[in-house]
């Protein structure tokens, strides 16, 4: 099975760069005590599968959020390349055929312009994030926050919009009763499924999910993942699911990155990972979790 996405030497860094951090392998921060940049990603790569859910854990500050931002392109990257699979786009032919030549893989999408970038991501890919606040329109309704995200995927039909948003509310268990309610009403689980709800929207893909579990009650927690793992399972969704928290990774991924100071210091299959961690780093997570 080939890749669905093909992620290589993924950079992002805030601020002008000198040859002490641009250079050094070595370096245990993400901060240059010389010059002042934050590198937050260096000489990322890695694979995304059909079907496939990879998980990136770490500490704060390792560089995980900054990595859903280039991808879900919300930010510009400094250094790397991102490509799609030809099959990724031949049911939604968002990129043109001179962008594969002849290949499997397209030309690298990040040196697209925004409104290129935009057009791939409202046809291929869905977000949610730890803040719901940055995901929804808190004032406007549920159904009318749905029915913005179809509408950037092209679709115009205000009946068409309605009833996709009351599928898709009841799907992730809001109460279709409530589509014209605004989320600012709702508690932060039901808040967290209309995010859910929206990113799935446009039928992606690929779904980003940025900590999707912090700052809700574990009862709550252990229902929004169970209906993650049912959605992606029924939707034959990829996702990547950035997380602080082993036990959502574990439950979720079948793979997992572990990133320090915006490096990937081990990655493997997620049991190999927190069963027999090699790296110090990664042994050090792991405890501080038992």
């Amino acid at each position: 099975m080939k890749p669905l996405i093909r992620v290589r030497n993924l950079g992002k860094q805030f601020g002008s760069g000198c040859p002490l951090c641009l250079e050094s392998p070595d370096v245990e921060s993400s901060h240059c005590p010389r010059c002042g940049t934050v590198t937050a990603l260096r000489d990322v790569s890695f694979d995304l599968y059909p079907g496939e859910t990879l998980g990136v854990v770490g500490e704060s500050g390792s560089g995980k959020s900054t990595l859903i931002r280039l991808l879900h392109f919300e930010w510009e990257a400094s250094a790397g390349t991102l490509e799609l699979h030809r099959k990724a786009v031949e049911a939604r032919p968002v990129l043109a055929p001179s962008m594969f030549n002849g290949s499997e893989y397209s030309h690298n999408l990040l040196p697209l312009s925004y409104f290129r970038k935009r057009q791939i991501r409202d046809a291929l890919m869905g977000i949610v994030y730890q803040n719901p606040h940055l995901g929804l329109r808190m004032q406007i309704s549920s159904g009318g926050n749905i029915a913005e995200r179809l509408l950037a995927a092209g679709v115009r039909s205000i009946a068409d919009m309605r009833q996709r948003a009351g599928a898709l509310l009841e799907q992730t268990e809001i109460p279709v009763a409530r589509m014209d309610e605004a989320p600012s009403r709702f508690s932060g689980g039901m808040q967290q499924r209309v995010q859910i709800a929206k990113a799935l929207s446009n039928r992606p893909l690929i779904l980003y999910l940025d900590e999707v579990t912090t700052g809700l009650d574990l009862s709550v927690q252990a229902r929004v993942l169970d209906l993650i793992r049912e959605l992606k399972d029924e939707l034959k969704l990829s996702m990547l699911v950035v997380s602080h928290d082993l036990g959502v990774i574990n439950l979720l991924c079948q793979r997992t990155m572990v990133m320090k100071a915006g490096r990937i210091v081990e990655a493997g299959l997620t049991d190999q990972i927190l069963q027999d961690p090699q790296d110090r780093y990664t042994q050090l997570l792991v405890a501080s979790r038992l």
